[in-house]
């Protein structure tokens, strides 16, 4: 069963027309009317009453409808989430910084920053400035 075929299926019980449907998807009617005859083949089973122009679906139409919905938002969720994750920002981030009173609004940028970059990780290395000057040179 694939994606595509699922998808005429839907187009032809949401128009509950194959040649409204078949305009919508830019397809032959004869070719569409081919793609629901193997999916009824497929499943074993009629998906619509055909009563001449007129056609509904079958309570397995019904059942088909319902699964290849679930199955589509699934699909379209996990292309969503691999386009997200082409804008993820992530790896380290580590600061080094003096002992100072400027450290908590520091403290506030990172949180800040984390909740725009959950998947960013962030070290914070306090000390003298001669500590952070050497963690720098060993690039600690």
């Amino acid at each position: 069963m694939e994606l595509r075929v699922l998808r005429y299926f839907l187009t032809v019980a949401k128009e509950q027309s194959f040649t409204k449907a078949a305009e919508q998807l830019h397809i032959t009617q004869p070719t569409l009317s081919r793609q629901i005859s193997g999916l009824e083949e497929e499943l074993e089973t009629v998906l619509f009453n055909r009563n001449g122009r007129n056609i509904t679906l079958t309570d397995e139409g019904l059942l088909l409808k319902r699964r290849a919905l679930e199955i589509i938002d699934l699909e379209d969720k996990i292309v969503d989430e691999f386009k997200e994750n082409e804008d993820v920002v992530d790896g380290i981030i580590t600061i080094g910084c003096g002992e100072f009173a400027a450290v908590e609004t520091l403290a506030k940028i990172i949180k800040g920053y984390k909740r725009k970059y959950p998947m960013v990780q962030i070290a914070l290395h306090t000390g003298t400035a001669d500590n952070v000057l050497e963690m720098m040179n060993k690039d600690l």
